[in-house]
């Protein structure tokens, strides 16, 4: 709980107090989460009371579990109603490590990939890269098993004749 007093505060106060920037907190008006007084003087300048730090606080609770602004919108509604079924609370939440799980699978092949494209990069002087080529929509994995085939059979030196040179490597 925040240990504000019943005075108002400004724009860096409550983000201050709450943890999140400025603009994040602008961001929140515009979603109707807060409901700033205006001082009237003419200058465009926000006051706020100590309950928007608490909303604030549950706002940046809410992103650092991976909550969109529009779920953390459904959430504050939810909270804000002391009528709320926690069913509906444990829908959004189940809904979005469900959406987590999509996110972890997705990140899961991606480094699947990169691995395998590492495997098959030699990490040596020559230019030849498996993942240069999947990045430029070459190769890549087509080359993979090739390329090391062919690797090795240029390091393969004969007992009297000449090192693999770039231009064996090149007529390849």
């Amino acid at each position: 709980m925040c240990n504000t007093t019943a005075k108002s505060l400004n724009l860096g106060d409550v983000a201050r107090l709450s943890g999140l920037r400025a603009r994040k907190v602008r961001e929140c008006e515009s979603f109707g989460l807060l409901e700033p007084t205006s001082t009237g003087t003419g200058v465009e300048q926000s006051h706020y009371a100590s309950d928007d730090v608490h909303t604030l606080q549950f706002i940046r609770r809410g992103f650092a579990l991976g909550f969109s602004m529009s779920e953390i919108v459904k959430l504050i509604q939810l909270w804000r109603n002391k009528h709320r079924a926690s069913a509906d609370v444990k829908r959004i939440a189940l809904d979005h490590a469900e959406e987590l799980d999509r996110q972890i699978e997705e990140l899961e092949a991606i480094k699947r990939s990169l691995q395998r494209l590492a495997s098959c990069c030699h990490g040596d002087q020559w230019p030849d890269c498996p993942i240069i080529d999947e990045l430029a929509e070459l190769t890549g994995f087509a080359r993979c098993g090739a390329l090391s085939a062919t690797r090795v059979a240029a390091s393969i030196r004969p007992l009297n004749g000449p090192t693999p040179s770039r231009q064996t490597r090149a007529g390849e």
